[in-house]
């Protein structure tokens, strides 16, 4: 059996978190590789909503869940996160969470630095969160990061964090923010130490441990591929890589344990904050499909911009992130539109293009290049089989599958776990 690798293929939001609830039944460990908490997934659950940030989204199946090296961790949101869960009924404990000991920490510093640079941008905000994920990588890539297994050492935390200090302080200090004093972090810092240390192990040793044991496993993505630092729409993405590749490197096993992978797209596309987006609809059709598919962002809160299918972005996210099968969720969405439209290309200073292109006056100029396709009247909420669809809805998800250069796996009709539509278990390999 394939362990599996769940990956968004435009601009995160797709609905990666009830897909990976749905396959955890099929798992015995889920894997978060990437990101940190401005990432969100959404699960719905009968009448209970969980919202996700940090946690593998598999706790909601009772499975084991494992927050990788490639994760940048703020512990006082992780706690905090952990006790609403908790609260909701879920059981959180160092016996069903397992946190890698060398995952680096996000602080207090980071998200004030991330905040006041993004002030400083004025206009050319890039759109960030500001919760510091960004920093936070910046000091894990310049050998300066806290680590978890650090809060076991308190000489380690001292001298860490004056290096930080001198970094820090003086950027702050230099847009005119507020700067931080060592003692109060420092002392912040050993009182968390007892409450996350015994959650964090070296998680390559359980992983490798489960593949050998023939256990499945679930790697679960956040953000998207076009949020990627190297291949997304670059300034305007997340500061990590989010490609299957980096399920890999960011759990501790070897490229050959990701197994199947699978992206996740919306039967239109959304994105969140600023940057390029050549579909966007600024009509009623845009503002019916942000009403009609609930688009707010899981972690801000911020209404999502709405448009239609693009295909172009979405056959690259198969290429550059290794897709092997296409979930397409929010099918329902779509229900009672006469007419379609889907992204076949783009028109830029005068040229067509088949990709998105690198350049950012490139992509801001991009023009799309539309085909149009019949809607369908009757609805696709809840179906679960090819049988219950429309065939004009068949036919949409079939062009897509040309257009992207993959196959559609699955089909999710609905926020429910299981109203989706199974063509192939990328568990079966």
């Amino acid at each position: 059996m394939a362990n599996v690798a769940v990956i968004g293929a435009q601009w995160g939001d797709e609905g990666k978190g009830k897909v990976v609830d749905w396959l955890a039944s099929r798992a015995d460990l889920v894997v978060r590789f990437q990101g940190g908490h401005n990432a969100g997934h959404t699960l719905v659950v009968g009448e209970q909503t969980y919202k996700l940030s940090l946690l593998p989204s598999g706790l909601v199946r009772g499975k084991m869940g494992i927050i990788g090296n490639g994760v940048v961790i703020d512990p006082e949101a992780l706690l905090a996160e952990i006790a609403r869960v908790t609260a909701q009924g879920l059981n959180v404990s160092p016996a069903t969470l397992r946190i890698a000991d060398n995952a680096t920490l996000i602080l207090p510093l980071h998200s004030a630095i991330d905040r006041a640079r993004e002030s400083a941008r004025g206009e050319r905000k890039i759109g960030t969160t500001g919760r510091g994920i960004g920093p936070a990588y910046e000091d894990k890539v310049a050998r300066r990061a806290i680590r978890v297994a650090d809060l076991a050492e308190p000489q380690t935390l001292s001298d860490k964090l004056d290096e930080l200090l001198l970094h820090h302080n003086t950027l702050l200090a230099g847009l005119g923010a507020e700067t931080f004093e060592k003692q109060g972090l420092l002392d912040r810092l050993l009182e968390l130490a007892p409450l996350i240390l015994p959650y964090a192990e070296p998680v390559w040793e359980r992983l490798d441990e489960a593949r050998r044991a023939g256990k499945r496993i679930l790697f679960e993505g956040a953000q998207a591929v076009m949020l990627d630092v190297d291949h997304g729409t670059y300034p305007f993405v997340t500061s990590s890589n989010t490609v299957s590749a980096t399920a890999a490197s960011g759990s501790g096993m070897g490229p050959s344990s990701v197994g199947f992978v699978l992206g996740i797209a919306k039967a239109y596309t959304t994105r969140v904050g600023s940057g390029p987006f050549p579909t966007e609809l600024f009509d009623e059709t845009g503002k019916l499909l942000g009403a009609r598919g609930h688009e707010f962002g899981t972690v801000t809160g911020r209404p999502r911009r709405c448009g239609w299918f693009d295909a172009v972005m979405v056959r690259q996210a198969v290429k550059v992130g290794g897709v092997q099968g296409l979930v397409l969720t929010k099918l329902d969405v779509l229900d009672g539109l006469p007419e379609l439209q889907i992204c076949v290309g783009y028109r830029i200073g005068g040229e067509i293009y088949r990709r998105f292109p690198a350049a950012p006056g490139a992509q801001a100029a991009a023009e799309p290049i539309y085909e149009t396709i019949e809607g369908w009247r009757d609805s696709t909420r809840g179906a679960r089989s090819w049988a219950d669809l429309p065939a004009q809805a068949i036919k949409y998800v079939r062009r897509i599958e040309e257009l992207v250069e993959a196959p559609v796996t699955l089909v999710s009709t609905s926020p429910e776990r299981d109203d989706t539509i199974l063509v192939r278990d990328p568990f079966e390999g």
